[in-house]
């Protein structure tokens, strides 16, 4: 990494430290960075790249929670997603899926149903999903890191 990383844009460094990390992990991928619509997105692209995703996306959850507090350090209005091997979208369809099947369990029964504990970014997902969708009401409760989604019939 450059050491006067003050000098960086915040591109500049979310690509330095993906950059990093590929090396790091001793990895044959690329980096691919790209902005827009208040999002800087860093992505893995390549063979190696879904050695960066970890068990249940452990790794990149936690590589984007770093690249977060790094390259945000004083910038504000803009928020950092990080990607390898296509993960994100393999997991926000899988995530619309089990929505889809809660929402009409939950409606079926007429009852709410709390989904398994889920990382921040994931719960966010599903709330606007479903939000969406129109036909049923989320929210969150619990505490970090037991924190999940609710989903009750709509109102």
């Amino acid at each position: 990494m450059i050491d006067d990383a003050d000098d960086l844009t915040p591109e500049e460094e979310l690509g330095e430290l993906l950059e990093t990390l590929v090396e790091a992990f001793g990895v044959d991928a690329d980096v691919v960075l790209s902005e827009g619509d208040g999002v800087l997105r860093g992505a893995v692209e390549g063979p190696g790249a879904e050695a960066l995703v970890g068990d249940d996306g452990a790794i990149i959850e936690a590589v984007q929670h770093l690249a977060q507090r790094i390259v945000l350090r004083g910038a504000s209005g803009l928020r950092v997603v990080v990607d390898a091997a296509g993960y994100r979208g393999r997991r926000e369809e899988a995530l619309r899926a089990e929505a889809d099947r809660v929402a009409d369990l939950v409606l079926n029964e007429g009852r709410e149903i709390a989904l398994r504990p889920m990382p921040a970014a994931e719960r966010r997902f599903l709330h606007e999903y479903l939000r969406e969708r129109g036909d049923v009401a989320t929210h969150s409760e619990g505490d970090e890191p037991r924190r999940r989604l609710v989903v009750s019939p709509g109102v």
